[in-house]
């Protein structure tokens, strides 16, 4: 025979309150203020769930992927290395998954939802991408038609953001390089700052910003002046320390840049973005003859960079085309009475944003050759007759940096250069077909030349350079020595 209690109540010995009480139908567990615990171990049925989830505190993270859900319980999912899968269970009316974004990159590597079998999420048997920043998501199974229902979605996480977030450029997102991200604009438009970062020191950001390069002068018998690189305005850290040439070349008596300038601290704002176009190369024929075009300017926030300046033209009598000032300054063109290289700096910076031009050397008949366009680093070389090949006319180095930097610019050795100044054309020279005057590290085009057995054509500057154009010949038949396009790069910690 089975034992039986039989009670209507069960109260507290100490005060007599109620542990159990049964009135009519209703049966009461605890008194007010109590807390009903279950054993370690034991599990509740017929309760039913309140809407809510039990959360897995221990993140899933690539290497987990494929996750397998399983009702009432709730991921935070971490993408930060690599992208995630997670198949839902075969659901049942009232079943419930919760799943959130744990490290706010949803946005880089995205969350994969599948319905199991043939069931459906939001009526569709088909898998949803998770993929905005800082999401969460909770889904109940309602039935067979509609299947897997996202009840709640958030697009944000409360946090406090320990690096910036920001959007603009290309990629969007930025390019993770190291433990920085980098947005690269070859174009102009918004650098959006989502969010800033939690240490003020990490607001600080790193940046280049360079503007257009000048077009190349021209010339109908003797040297055209080669076109200013665009100039060249920095902030970076030591981490990423800039150069003035080659890992091992001499710099021709430059020294390195300094590695600073105007600290620009973020705010959570948008900034417009502006990216310099090049100048056009000057006319090669008469009347219309002017001295190369200016580029144009490159923006960030209170930081500008100026255009390089254009390249002499030549000219036997009034009026001179002298080389233009800018960023850096174009390279003089032949004139009996001048010698006509434009200033660098221009407007002045502080550290300088470029340098001047080359000077036109002088009349020597025969090796008549202009003056190189400045680069953002070293100025243009002086067309001097009767020198080496090595010392004609060559356009300026611009400024180099380590890839860490992204992996825009002209590349040489581990660095990238941007703001090299163009090469000069040079008058008829009996050293042999393509003996030019060479444009500077940094996108600086090769100056034209009347060698013999045939002449060559001038080089425009490199696009997203801010490289300086060479300076043309008439035999080019067209205008080629126009300067490239600037570029900004805005570089910040994000890990």
């Amino acid at each position: 025979m089975t034992s039986k209690i039989k009670v209507d109540n069960i109260n507290k010995v100490s005060d007599d309150s109620n542990i159990i009480n049964k009135c009519g139908t209703t049966i009461t567990l605890g008194a007010s203020g109590d807390t009903i615990n279950l054993a370690s171990g034991a599990s509740q049925t017929g309760f039913g769930r309140t809407g809510t989830v039990d959360w897995i505190t221990t993140p899933k993270v690539t290497g987990d992927s494929p996750v397998t859900a399983v009702t009432g319980k709730g991921y935070f999912l971490n993408t930060t290395a690599g992208t995630i899968a997670l198949n839902l269970p075969a659901g049942s009316s009232g079943d419930i998954v919760s799943m959130a974004d744990y490290a706010a990159t949803w946005q880089t590597y995205a969350v994969t939802v599948s319905p199991n079998g043939t069931q459906k999420i939001g009526g569709t048997n088909r898998d949803v991408t998770l993929s905005t920043e800082g999401q969460s998501v909770t889904f109940v199974y309602v039935d067979a038609v509609q299947g897997w229902v996202n009840t709640m979605d958030s697009t944000s996480n409360v946090r406090a953001n320990e690096y910036i977030r920001a959007t603009g450029g290309s990629p969007a997102s930025g390019e993770l390089v190291g433990n920085y991200r980098v947005h690269t604009f070859t174009s102009p438009g918004t650098f959006t700052v989502c969010a800033t970062a939690l240490c003020a020191a990490y607001n600080v950001v790193d940046y280049m910003v360079v503007a257009g390069g000048g077009g190349g002068g021209s010339g109908f018998s003797s040297g055209g002046g080669g076109a200013g690189g665009g100039g060249t305005r920095y902030f970076l850290n030591t981490t990423c320390a800039p150069t003035g040439g080659a890992p091992g070349a001499p710099l021709n008596g430059y020294g390195s840049p300094t590695p600073s300038g105007t600290a620009i601290t973020l705010t959570a704002t948008p900034y417009p973005i502006s990216v310099g176009a090049g100048g056009t190369g000057a006319p090669i024929t008469t009347p219309g003859r002017t001295t190369g075009g200016q580029g144009c300017s490159s923006t960030f926030s209170t930081v500008v960079s100026a255009g390089g300046g254009g390249g002499g033209s030549e000219s036997l009598c009034a009026p001179i085309y002298t080389g233009a000032a800018g960023g850096s300054g174009g390279g003089g063109a032949y004139h009996p009475s001048t010698t006509g290289s434009g200033a660098g700096n221009t407007p002045p910076t502080t550290p300088p944003q470029g340098t001047a031009g080359g000077n036109f050397g002088g009349p020597s008949p025969g090796d008549r050759m202009g003056g190189g366009g400045g680069g953002s680093l070293c100025a243009g070389q002086p067309g001097l007759p009767g020198v080496p090949t090595s010392l004609r006319g060559n356009g300026g180095d611009g400024l180099g940096v380590p890839n860490a930097f992204g992996t825009s610019g002209e590349i040489c050795g581990s660095y990238y250069y941007f703001g090299g100044g163009g090469g000069a054309q040079c008058q008829y020279q009996p050293r042999g077909a393509g003996d030019v005057a060479k444009g500077g590290l940094g996108g600086g085009g090769n100056g034209s030349s009347n060698d013999t057995p045939s002449p060559n054509i001038s080089e425009a500057g490199a696009d997203n350079t801010g490289g300086g154009g060479g300076g043309q010949t008439p035999t080019a038949g067209s205008l080629t020595g126009g300067g490239g396009s600037g570029i900004v790069i805005i570089r910040y910690k994000a890990q």
